[in-house]
């Protein structure tokens, strides 16, 4: 018997932090908040804006107090900030009128962790611990982001039950939804669907959220299977942009424009404007001055016609 599959899923839009960090050339402030706005009259309705990291480390990223303080108050629009650290926070609480939403994250591996943020997944656990406690009592709503949740590059596989391990005390520190990261691409829509119905089994309550890199060309498929297995929360990136930055090869989230493309197909509501989208994109190129790699963007959307009868 087919799975049922849900009438809506949120899409929380992570390309202007996990896409653009990722790029060479510094981008303007001014075009990052003109691409935020675009995807916001999209429809997009979950923007992941910025993260406070040191400016050493992500350059692109530098501008993160002047993103927010520039940012246009949207009704029903829920921007996103990715915490590193309790420094991190501390920077960010400043401007927290500015957003809604705080993103924390480790890896599920500890090679990954420690290439991504020098230390151990315990280490990386006991400060999180506090910070994540901080942004929940200051009112944000916290997301916890496991990165290499369907293999790690530098160990291979990664036990699930260690996954849901962590998921479980980012739970209790707080968060309310948990992301499961396919960092480097490396699952497969099989694993992806038992996975997640192992999860919704033992994270009752939690809000739980596919992020798929379409590194192998996967993506789509894994983002159906995460579908059978009752997720209706997913993030990605517009125009297929970003990548992780750790090991090399690690290339885009899967594109936006592609999985709203897929879902409205399937007549799953997502609430976005396919067409404004894919000017945001187009705009996004003209920016980077380059094309991107989104399928949609390339072909249009789908143009269904009446079958013209015989004659």
């Amino acid at each position: 018997m087919p799975a049922q599959l849900p009438d809506q899923v949120r899409i929380r839009e992570v390309g202007p932090r996990d896409g653009f960090q990722n790029e060479p050339e510094v981008i303007a402030t001014a075009d990052k908040l003109r691409l935020i706005g675009m995807l916001a009259d999209a429809g997009l309705r979950r923007i992941e804006v910025t993260s406070f990291v040191r400016a050493d480390v992500i350059p692109q990223l530098a501008d993160a107090a002047e993103v927010l303080a520039g940012l246009e108050p949207r009704e029903g629009v829920a921007y996103s900030v990715l915490i590193p650290n309790r420094k991190g926070l501390e920077n960010a609480l400043p401007l927290i009128e500015r957003f809604q939403e705080a993103n924390f994250f480790l890896s599920a591996s500890e090679t990954h962790n420690r290439k991504n943020v020098n230390r151990s997944v315990e280490e990386s656990l006991a400060e999180l611990e506090g910070t994540i406690s901080a942004a929940a009592g200051a009112g944000l709503r916290c997301e916890g982001v496991i990165s290499t949740s369907f293999g790690c590059p530098y160990e291979g596989e990664v036990e699930p039950g260690r996954v849901l391990e962590i998921a479980r005390a980012l739970t209790g520190f707080g968060c309310e939804e948990i992301g499961f990261g396919d960092t480097t691409g490396m699952a497969n829509p099989r694993q992806v669907g038992e996975f997640f119905g192992r999860a919704g089994e033992q994270l009752g309550g939690v809000e739980l959220t596919a992020h798929f890199h379409n590194t192998r060309g996967q993506g789509l498929a894994n983002a159906l299977a995460a579908l059978e297995a009752g997720v209706t929360s997913f993030e990605s990136s517009f125009g297929e942009l970003g990548g992780c930055p750790v090991p090399p090869g690690a290339t885009g989230n899967i594109a936006t424009e592609d999985l709203v493309s897929m879902l409205e197909e399937m007549h799953i509501d997502t609430g976005i404007d396919l067409g404004r989208l894919l000017e945001a994109s187009r705009s996004a190129q003209e920016v980077l001055g380059r094309p991107l790699g989104a399928h949609t963007l390339v072909a249009g959307p789908v143009d269904w016609r009446p079958a013209s009868r015989p004659r």
